[in-house]
């Protein structure tokens, strides 16, 4: 099935005309005609079946037949905060993937270490439109604004909020002991896990954390890159909810 998308239909909205872009790819690409069936999607849990009514490659238009409703199929709530990587490649990695697998909300938060401080939103916007329609999702996740990481931390958090770190923990650091993610987290719950840059969360900004009563975790043994502790961990919360 070939899944487009638009934020702007409604289960009210009658008609759609395409963009210019859009427009040609349907027409032009996908050699759609008139009296054709386009899946579309606005990423708030619908389906609409439109049936085209103009196919031009400058404005294509169609009309709205059919509108189910598609809820997402995970039954949990997760918010990954990442700190974007020096290399735009690796967090864009990560977004395509958490989409495809099942992910509510992302916020790059720009912390102590971090090596990449300007975030282009517009872009991480369509990878994630692009991995929501490719892996027929109906939900798009929700991407946040950067915020620096004290920041972040002010607000009212619901449900388990977590932050993955490499500093030792246990007796003799003076540090609480860090849990395994799947030993904190139950299934059906609200999930926020913060994941640093490259050169980990700095100590006070793990101090800050915990002062806050964020539960500090381990992803396993390995130390990895930010955008493989991501994802790590968003494939963590899907399987202990399956």
């Amino acid at each position: 099935m070939q899944l487009f998308y638009n934020s702007e239909i409604s289960t009210e909205t009658q008609q759609i005309t395409f963009d210019k872009i859009e427009s040609r790819h349907i027409v032009r690409v996908l050699r759609k005609k008139e009296n054709d069936i386009l899946k579309i999607t606005n990423g708030k849990g619908f389906l609409f079946d439109a049936e085209i009514l103009i196919a031009s490659d400058k404005k294509c238009i169609a009309t709205i037949i059919a509108t189910v409703e598609k809820p997402k199929p995970w039954n949990y709530y997760l918010h990954i905060a990442i700190a974007p990587t020096k290399n735009n490649d690796r967090v864009e990695w990560f977004l395509e993937k958490a989409t495809e697998i099942g992910i509510d909300e992302i916020t790059p938060i720009i912390c102590s270490n971090s090596e990449r401080r300007v975030v282009k939103l517009e872009r991480f916007e369509k990878i994630i439109q692009s991995a929501m329609k490719q892996s027929l999702k109906f939900t798009l996740p929700k991407l946040n604004e950067p915020v620096k990481f004290n920041e972040f931390i002010k607000q009212d958090f619901e449900g388990t909020v977590c932050i993955a770190h490499c500093e030792p923990t246990g007796e003799n650091s003076g540090e609480p002991e860090k849990k395994l993610l799947k030993s904190v987290i139950n299934p059906s719950e609200k999930v926020t896990i913060l994941i640093g840059p490259e050169g980990d969360f700095s100590m006070e900004e793990i101090r800050k954390a915990l002062d806050k009563k964020l539960t500090p975790i381990s992803l396993g043994e390995s130390r990895l890159r930010t955008e493989t502790a991501a994802l790590v961990a968003v494939n963590m919360v899907s399987f202990i909810n399956e």
